[in-house]
Parts: C-alpha cells; structure tokens; sequence
C-alpha cells in the first residue's frame, strides 16, 4: 500500500513539473512576439557583389545599438533591417553600411573604406539597387 501511494505521489508531481513547463514555455513565445512586434522593419538598397560583400554589409549593420536582425540580398542588392526605434533610426542604420565602404540608397559609401574592400567587393558604382520605400 506505501509503495502504490508513494508511486501515485510521484506520478502527480512529474505532472504538475511537465504542466509548469509547458505554461512557462507558452508565456516565453508570447514574450518573444511581444518583441517583435515593436521592432521597425525597412528594406533599402545597397550596393555590393558577392558574399564577402554580405558579410560586410550585414555586420555593419548589424553593430547599430538597437539592430536585431539584418539580412542582405546579393541578387536584389537590398537589405532587410529590424530595429528598436527608441534606441536607433533608419539614418544611422545607412550611415554604418555607407561607413563600411558600401553606397545605400541615401548615402555614398567611404571612399577610403571602399578602397580597402576586395577585389571582388569593389562594385560598379552606377549598378542598379532597390529604393527605400
């Protein structure tokens, strides 16, 4: 009799853990959507060639305060930014790619920096890119 009440006992505290757990993980994903859903989310041209020139540009903007995620298209040569609005803008997000050596839409990238690029990311500078929308 001990051994069927301390087996029940046992069943319903690894219950109760796994229905704490699933509860817990359900109010984590409502957090994370939360977040998201405040982030701004812009998509911009950007100059650039190949996958060193990626790299570059998604580092770059990725290094903003405020950045979440930034994604860069080598075939459309756009870029997709996700960024907290109270701690950065759309400005400093170009500013920092055009810093890097890369031209955006709004701003003609670093000479020097561009300079510094290689041979393979140094692109036309009249090549077609997406506009800010």
């Amino acid at each position: 009799m001990k051994q069927v009440f301390l087996s029940v006992a046992i069943v319903m505290a690894m219950g109760l853990t796994s229905c704490k757990n699933e509860a817990k993980q359900s109010n984590e994903a409502t957090a994370e959507v939360a977040v998201s859903s405040e982030l701004t989310q812009v998509t911009f041209g950007v100059r650039g060639n190949c996958g060193m020139c990626k790299k570059t540009i998604e580092t770059a903007a990725n290094a903003v305060d405020g950045v979440e995620k930034a994604v860069w298209d080598v075939d459309k040569k756009q870029i997709a930014v996700a960024f907290d609005a109270s701690k950065t803008n759309m400005k400093t997000v170009h500013e920092a790619i055009a810093a890097s050596g890369y031209d955006t839409d709004k701003f003609s990238g670093s000479e020097t920096a561009y300079e510094n690029l290689p041979g393979c990311c140094q692109y036309d500078h009249s090549m077609e890119m997406a506009v800010t929308k």
